[in-house]
């Protein structure tokens, strides 16, 4: 005898959906969470480009690390140093772990050089350090800085441990641009470079701001409509 066909399990497939048939009638469910996928990715890239070009590239601490060492320079105010006017610089000095390096347990030195220079030439300025407190730190190298000119310049940081301290000896170098003063008229002036100061501010250009945001939404424009036709 031959075995009998299980008719209630040919019932149960006959009861379901083939696959296919979900897929002709759901074209679109794909279509739609893709969709809102890529917009999403669109508008956090969006939000991401905006965010960036209202920084102000001048407004960010300089971080260089050396050996055991590491060293944060701010220039007051707001990185953004300013020709023939009298900036306060410090220097957030660490050890490896965080654990923060006074002026009392470092010998510093600080060179300020005007790029582009020579090897063995003298520095421009050698600022006096002092022990300065500033945002969380207490005690760290600080000096006062007047950068003659607009232009590049460049701050040697040099360290090496007093009796008693731990860490290896040290040398920083920040590269530093200086705009034009506000009582000096930067369009002819030449600074310490050769090049001519176009401008005092360091700040991006409304249309260099906008060229990014517009370019996103026409990209997010063109996707919507392309997914709009394939959903048709």
């Amino acid at each position: 005898m031959f075995p009998q066909p299980n008719r209630g399990k040919s019932s149960l497939f006959s009861g379901s959906i083939p696959t296919s048939q979900k897929q002709r009638r759901y074209p679109l469910k794909g279509i739609f969470w893709k969709s809102q996928g890529t917009i999403k990715y669109l508008l956090f890239l969006s939000c991401l480009v905006i965010s960036i070009t209202n920084l102000n590239p001048a407004a960010a601490h300089k971080v260089e690390v050396a050996g055991d060492v590491g060293g944060t320079l701010h220039i007051e105010p707001n990185d953004n140093p300013r020709a023939g006017e009298a900036s306060q610089a410090w220097f957030a000095l660490t050890r490896r772990g965080g654990k923060v390096i006074p002026l009392s347990q470092c010998n510093c030195q600080l060179a300020v050089y005007a790029e582009p220079y020579a090897a063995g030439e003298p520095p421009l300025l050698e600022p006096r350090l002092e022990p300065v407190a500033a945002e969380r730190y207490q005690g760290i190298p600080g000096a006062e800085v007047v950068f003659p000119k607009p232009g590049i310049y460049e701050l040697q940081l040099n360290g090496k441990p007093v009796s008693g301290a731990r860490f290896k000896p040290f040398e920083f170098k920040f590269e530093v641009t200086v705009a034009g003063g506000s009582t000096q008229n930067t369009r002819n002036l030449r600074d310490v470079n050769g090049d001519l100061a176009e401008g005092e501010s360091q700040k991006l250009p409304t249309w260099a701001i906008a060229l990014p945001i517009l370019g996103f939404i026409g990209i997010l424009v063109v996707v919507l409509r392309s997914m709009r036709g394939s959903g048709e």
